[in-house]
């Protein structure tokens, strides 16, 4: 039974999803969609971005989630990588990309939410509220139901679509009771859970925990954006009992007022999932001690699935680790020589999830060959294992620092900053350096209204850390260029301050 959604205070009935995304899958066979197409969708959080998604399962296409903040070259670029049949879009992001559209490609134009059809003409383009109202279900035979399909920077280069392989008819329920567990433990959802997402359904793990709790949830509430107080006023008049939740939302959470924070009723809560970036120890315990034992973190990415979960209680023993394997997960940890690493010894991260079925990169099946290690994979992040088997997430290769010789993994000296009095946000990348090869900088958005100064930032990091994990360089900017999924865009960032850029890369890789 497919959940009800909630939108702005507006409930769409199940049976009302179901019936529009047959209509939808109805109209995308007639568009020439067929099994194993691509659907792009480039949609902010909306009914209709659900609807597709719904509509995908039945049609037997994958849904391409494109970030709606790209510009031209970077959408045009995915549009013809995925050989997408369709594109979804919001009217008022059309202007911006029109001009790198593919030739042969279906434009569906989608107003802005509630509006029930868009403002004014939209040449070389069909209204979308029109043409679903002209449509009638699907009546074709079953297709295989797949997923999304997610542009990532993988390893290295241009994004590249991961493309997960589907599963047989004959053996899908066997691989949803494989599935099903770990998805429980990871995200807890379950059959009949109150869920709640509020990040944007571009980014890989939003996009499936909420495909996922729309088929087993009793409901989804679906935020256009996040609002720290508004996410506490909606688990109180929702009863939302799951949540996906970011690092950089814990964050803004806990900086609402005291009074704020404790006039809200957050008892209906249960499991809070949180992946896509590491989160602090220090955030991830002011979280426990506030909603409880239900923060629940998970190593993941859209190649390999969810490798780990760290449950509340090994959070307090094992603060800044990931957790252990999931189920079957396999995790190896391996140098450059290809030598499988001792405990605590960092290295590259290789990994499978079992519970899930194999990945390829649309058209650079290279690409897939340079990720593995066997029947393993990696998305090129560096970390290492305890003698427990619990994970440990250094960063990534690609932001990893290499100052005189010793490798530097920004995001821990990040998460040293996040703890600074005045700091809201914060970014550590390395700038050529004639003497030490890379040297350290930090791009510091203080809160608003208070003041902090290079010099506090300097010493905060060397009463915490090796000094030669100092920054040499401080800028302060009143916003980082960052993703709605709380990821800060370096190649951006490292452009903006320094005329630099490593390559095209797109938000997201861990997901």
């Amino acid at each position: 039974m497919t959940a009800e959604l909630i939108f702005q205070d507006v409930a769409f009935s199940g049976a009302e999803i179901d019936e529009r995304a047959a209509r939808l899958a109805g109209g995308l066979a007639r568009l020439g969609v067929r099994d194993g197409d691509v659907v792009a969708v480039m949609l902010r959080n909306d009914p209709a971005f659900i609807e597709i998604i719904q509509a995908c399962r039945i049609a037997g296409s994958y849904y391409c989630p494109i970030n709606w903040h790209f510009r031209a070259e970077e959408t045009a670029h995915i549009l013809r990588d995925s050989a997408a049949r369709v594109l979804f879009v919001h009217e008022d992001l059309l202007p911006e990309i029109e001009d790198g559209l593919p030739a042969g490609l279906t434009v569906i134009v989608v107003p802005r939410f509630p509006a029930r059809s868009v403002d004014g003409p939209v040449p070389d383009a069909v209204d979308y509220r029109q043409w679903l109202e002209a449509q009638s279900p699907y009546v074709g035979p079953p297709r295989t139901p797949r997923g999304h399909m997610v542009y990532t920077s993988g390893t290295t280069g241009r994004p590249k679509g991961v493309l997960r392989k589907p599963v047989p008819g004959e053996d899908r329920a066997r691989a949803l009771a494989r599935m099903h567990p770990v998805i429980e433990l990871a995200w807890g959802i379950r059959p009949g859970v109150r869920a709640m997402v509020p990040a944007p359904l571009y980014h890989s793990a939003p996009s499936s925990f909420t495909a996922m709790a729309m088929q087993d949830a009793e409901a989804l509430v679906l935020t256009p954006r996040f609002d720290a107080e508004e996410t506490l006023a909606l688990i109180e008049r929702h009863r939302v009992d799951t949540l996906y939740l970011v690092p950089i939302m814990f964050i803004r959470l806990l900086r609402l007022p005291e009074a704020v924070r404790q006039s809200y009723d957050l008892a209906s809560v249960r499991f809070v999932a949180s992946t896509g970036a590491p989160c602090p120890p220090a955030v991830k315990q002011a979280m426990l001690d506030w909603w409880g034992p239900v923060v629940h973190e998970t190593y993941a990415s859209s190649e390999t699935g969810m490798i780990t979960v760290q449950d509340p209680e090994s959070a307090r023993r094992k603060p800044g680790s990931v957790g252990r394997a999931l189920g079957d997960a396999e995790i190896r940890i391996v140098d450059e020589d290809g030598r499988e690493c001792a405990p605590r010894e960092p290295g590259m991260i290789y990994c499978r999830q079992p519970a899930f079925s194999d990945f390829t990169y649309a058209n650079q099946p290279e690409a897939r060959e340079a990720a593995g290690l066997g029947h393993l994979a990696t998305v090129g992040d560096i970390g290492y294992l305890d003698e427990e088997g619990y994970l440990y997430v250094c960063d990534r290769a690609s932001d990893m620092v290499i100052s005189g010789g010793v490798n530097i993994y920004p995001a821990e000296i990040e998460h040293v900053l996040s703890e600074l009095p005045g700091v809201a946000d914060s970014a550590v990348f390395g700038v050529p350096d004639e003497e030490y090869g890379e040297s350290l900088v930090a791009a510091v958005q203080p809160e608003a209204g208070r003041v902090v100064d290079a010099d506090t930032v300097r010493r905060h990091v060397a009463g915490r850390l090796a000094g030669y994990k100092t920054p040499r360089a401080v800028h302060f900017l009143e916003a980082l260029p960052r993703e709605d999924s709380g990821k800060v865009a370096k190649h951006r960032l490292r452009q903006r301050l320094y005329g630099e850029k490593r390559g095209f890369a797109a938000e997201g890789g861990v997901g």
